[in-house]
This record gives C-alpha cells, structure tokens and sequence, in this order.
C-alpha cells in the first residue's frame, strides 16, 4: 500500500516548488508527484523566447538524480482521475490510490483550443514537446504564420522571424496586447516585430487552416508551411470542481496560504484566485514567478510554517531586441501614462488614483 503523506498534482513551477520546500523541512515524510508530463520538470519560458530562437538553454529544473537524492517521488505520465476528499487520497485514471496527508493541487493550464476547421493542422507552442515539434518544423519553414498576438504568440513570431522565416502574426485584437497593456504599447508593440521582420495583421478572424497556411474570415489567405496557435489559455479546474473545492469565475478560491475550501488541500499557479496581502485582496496571476512563488507557500504552509503570499506580481516578456518587464496585478485600469526612455519606454497604470502596474521596455544595446 502506497503511504500517505505530501502529494502534489502537477510538476510546473507550483507544485515543483511546493514539493521541493515541503522536502526541504521534513526529510522523512514521504513526498510524491504526479504529473501528467512524460517530461522531467522543465522551465517553460525559455520555449518560446530562447529554446525557438535556436539558441542552446537549460531548461532542466531538476535532474532525475535529484529527486532520487531528495527521496521525491515523480509519478510521470499519469492522469489523475479524482480527488476523494473525504477518504484524502487521489485515485489516477489507472485506478491507483494515492493516500495524502497534504495535497497541493497545481495542474496549470490547458490550452484554448482553435475551433475552425483544419485547427489540427496548427502546432501549439504550451509544453516542451511542443516546442521540440514547432522547432524541427521550422528548420525546414519558407513562411509562418501565428494565430494569436498574446505574450507567446508575439514571443513566437518574433523568434521564427529571427530564423529568417517569412512570418505573419494574426490576432482578433487591433494591436498585440492590446486587452493587457491598451492601444499606445500594442503600437508599439508592432514596430516591435515589424523591426524583426513579423507581418501583423490585427482585427482579424482566422477561418480555416489548410496545408497552405490560414484563410482569414475575409477571404484572404496567409501563406504558412507552419501554422501555430497561440490561441491561450484556460486554468484546469476540473478535479477542482468535481472535488467540490470552491471556485470563482473559472479559478479555485484560497487564502493568503494557499488554503483551499477544503482540509489539507491546498491550491497554487494559474488556476487560483488568491488573496495576496500587499494587493489587499484576491488577484489572478498567470505567471511562472508568481506559480513558483505560490508554490513555495504551499509547501511552508503545509509543512507547518508561517508563510503568507505578498510577493508583487510580475514577469516578462522578449520581442526581438525589446525586453518588457511588468510588475503588478493585472487588475483593469481606467487611465495610464506612457513615457518614452531613450531606450524604450515606461508605463503606469492607475485605478481610482492607485497604480495598480507598471511596464517597462528596454531595448538591448547593440553588441
């Protein structure tokens, strides 16, 4: 019979981060992941920003030896069927039972599917086999083109186009970014790639994928021997909600600790809606820092210690010679001053008199 003991769902950032500290304060506790990634536990922003650019990355975070030396369990490749919160142990789509003592829920994200027709014709860009499938194709690509104007589908068309492929990025949005950052950075976001060689065409519908590349919904076709869909996002909550954890627009409620709704659980990265105690209530973080972060909190939390999350949120994003740095809670603002840096430039953005962000973007010195 497996031992009861930590367990954590999910081998991204959160729960990586929360086994590791939970490990790091009781050496003898038994502590185990399940993930349903064949793939060792890697780092994902360098897919589509170093490792799509060609250029050699690590993105190891641990190696397999490791977690033999730190006696934590990692549980490859498995599905997990449902959390059985009153008997505390998890059940996989294999039928084995997982008994926990704590159990830290953090499967991420899945991503938003393309519903057009040929959508299985475009290559998504969300995990290291992707990444692995999108980089081959591309050494043998004349044209591209990218559905999507997000952070990864900018950062994508960005790197193919420094391949020297003919690369198109297609968005429903006027500019890149524009729901995130607002219209003056989404312009100049499009000088951006259009510095790198990236086509943008905004305030487009993609209608179809064919072996050609994308129709748009006016007709117009887009040449592309790869297509990729940078289409988003979407938490996992699914073993959530069948758990009967309580969830708010699309996201698991926890506290400051990463508390869930129910006993021994607890919940962190993308799928939260967690109460941060600088923001002074609950915010949604999508980012790898703030998943880590929130990992490391669960882990304290569960192994006994204070720990309260009051990190600033933050991240960032490469586009070409342009790194942008933001720091804040993504919250909706009502106005933003913008000033332009000899290298670039700066961003406020306020709510009700209050910066709730802050952008910068700095252009690399020439070498």
């Amino acid at each position: 019979m497996v031992a009861s003991g930590f367990l954590a769902i999910g081998s991204g950032p959160a729960g990586l981060s929360a086994a590791e500290t939970f490990r790091s304060r009781h050496r003898h506790i038994p502590v185990r992941m399940l993930s349903a990634d064949p793939a060792l536990p890697y780092a994902k922003p360098p897919l589509s920003k170093e490792y799509l650019c060609g250029r050699q990355v690590n993105i190891d975070l641990h190696s397999a030896d490791w977690f033999v030396r730190n006696d934590v369990d990692l549980i490859r490749g498995v599905t997990v069927e449902r959390i059985d919160v009153d008997a505390q142990e998890v059940i996989t789509a294999g039928g084995v039972h997982f008994p926990y003592w704590h159990l830290v829920l953090a499967p991420g994200s899945a991503t938003v599917p393309l519903d057009v027709p040929g959508a299985d014709l475009a290559q998504p860009l969300r995990s290291f086999a992707d990444a692995v499938a999108l980089r081959m194709a591309a050494r043998h690509a004349r044209a591209a083109v990218v559905i999507g104007a997000g952070l990864i589908g900018c950062e994508a068309a960005a790197c193919l186009a420094g391949l020297g492929i003919e690369t198109t990025l297609v968005a429903h949005e006027t500019v890149p970014l524009q729901r995130r950052f607002g219209i003056d950075v989404g312009e100049r976001v499009v000088k951006m790639l259009s510095d790198v060689g990236v086509r943008f065409i905004g305030a487009s519908t993609v209608a179809a994928v064919d072996d050609g590349g994308v129709v748009l919904a006016t007709g117009e076709t887009v040449d592309g021997d790869v297509v990729v869909a940078a289409t988003g996002v979407r938490p996992d909550i699914r073993l959530a909600i069948a758990a009967g954890l309580t969830t708010r627009d699309g996201r698991v409620v926890v506290d400051e600790h990463m508390h869930t709704s129910a006993r021994n659980i607890f919940a962190a990265g993308d799928i939260t809606l967690a109460r941060n105690v600088v923001a002074g209530g609950r915010v949604i973080c999508e980012h790898w820092r703030d998943a880590a972060q929130q990992g490391l909190i669960a882990g304290l939390t569960a192994a006994g210690y204070p720990a309260v999350w009051d990190m600033v949120s933050g991240f960032t994003c490469t586009i070409g010679k342009f790194t942008m740095r933001y720091r804040g809670w993504s919250a909706p603002h009502d106005s933003c001053t913008l000033v332009e840096r000899r290298s670039g430039f700066s961003v406020d953005y306020e709510a009700d008199g209050s910066v709730v962000g802050t952008l910068t973007a700095t252009a690399s010195p020439v070498s």
